[in-house]
């Protein structure tokens, strides 16, 4: 395929055509006559040599291909979106636009209410969306990346993609202020013997990997898909959660939990801004690098412990 021959328009008129499922309602959303979207929707059948759109009753539903395309269209639109959106030059005081940061409800609660507070003051035409890290980073961390402006993720879960190092945390367990059998400390067999609330997803693996080197596999009686679930899951029971100290500080008094130490030296947390490397140079992508690296450093400087190192609130 020689992408020279091809007109960038019709990744619009593709993307509207498959989300409307309907030429005229696509041809309004982008602008065009009716004649003009059909004429559109020809020339993309002919290019992929499908109906794209097939007719079942009265109206249209995708073709297999159709369906396919359908996520692929929306990634590639907002790839070509942000690379003709690059900047030579970036003024956060006079610019008007949307950073988009995936990150879990932690990172967003830790870091990203920081963040907002200082674009706030400084970059009053600038918004920021954050959206919930999707099951597949792992897996798609590419594809996740070319249609976003970073990732709030620690160091060890995903790599082989530039990162700006923001603030280090480490891992805490949480059990119940009147927990029945466990006192000042935790002990290995407490951990192997113990239920457990757990965070579902994969983003805490290297706390996790580390656990089964140890030979501690969890007993898992709930799991919830939130970091800031874990307190009031183990509060008034007898299961225990690892958690980020810095949150576990952050909602100590929405709930009768305690911090309790790890009886063993557990890896550190590193969290940083991950970025697709099609962002590198643009103007306004450094700024936002510099301004989560400026934030991340104020964070570092007022420490990460959540108690007052005797294990109590």
């Amino acid at each position: 395929m020689n992408l020279a021959r091809l007109d960038l328009n019709l990744v619009v008129a593709l993307r509207a055509l498959l989300e409307e499922r309907n030429v005229t309602r696509a041809g309004r959303r982008v602008g065009l006559s009716q004649p003009a979207m059909s004429a559109a929707l020809a020339r993309l059948r002919r290019h992929f040599d499908d109906d794209l759109l097939a007719r079942v009753g009265g109206h249209y539903e995708l073709t297999a291909l159709g369906q396919v395309l359908l996520d692929r269209t929306s990634t590639a639109y907002d790839v070509l979106e942000r690379l003709f959106s690059s900047q030579a030059d970036f003024d956060p005081a006079r610019e008007n636009r949307e950073f988009r940061l995936v990150a879990s409800d932690y990172a967003v609660a830790v870091f990203g209410t920081e963040l907002a507070r200082v674009v706030h003051r400084e970059a009053p035409g600038i918004r920021l969306r954050f959206t919930q890290t999707p099951p597949t980073v792992v897996d798609d961390t590419a594809t996740l990346l070319s249609a976003t402006d970073g990732l709030l993720m620690p160091h060890g879960v995903i790599s082989d993609f530039p990162a700006t190092d923001l603030y280090d945390d480490r891992w805490v367990f949480l059990v119940a202020d009147d927990h029945p059998s466990v006192g000042g400390s935790l002990s290995r067999r407490d951990l192997a013997d113990l239920p457990w609330v757990t965070y579902q997803r994969t983003y805490d693996a290297p706390a996790v990997r580390q656990l089964g080197m140890l030979g501690i596999e969890p007993r898992v009686e709930v799991s919830v898909d939130n970091f800031q679930l874990l307190p009031l899951m183990v509060a008034g029971t007898r299961r225990i959660a690892l958690m980020q100290a810095r949150l576990a500080r952050m909602l100590a008094p929405i709930a009768a939990v305690r911090v309790a130490e790890p009886p063993y030296e557990a890896v550190p947390l590193r969290e940083a801004l991950w970025w697709h490397p099609v962002h590198t140079h643009d103007a306004a992508h450094i700024w936002l690098r510099e301004t989560a690296a400026r934030v991340g450093a104020r964070l570092s400087e007022g420490g990460a412990r959540p108690d007052d190192g005797n294990g109590t609130r």
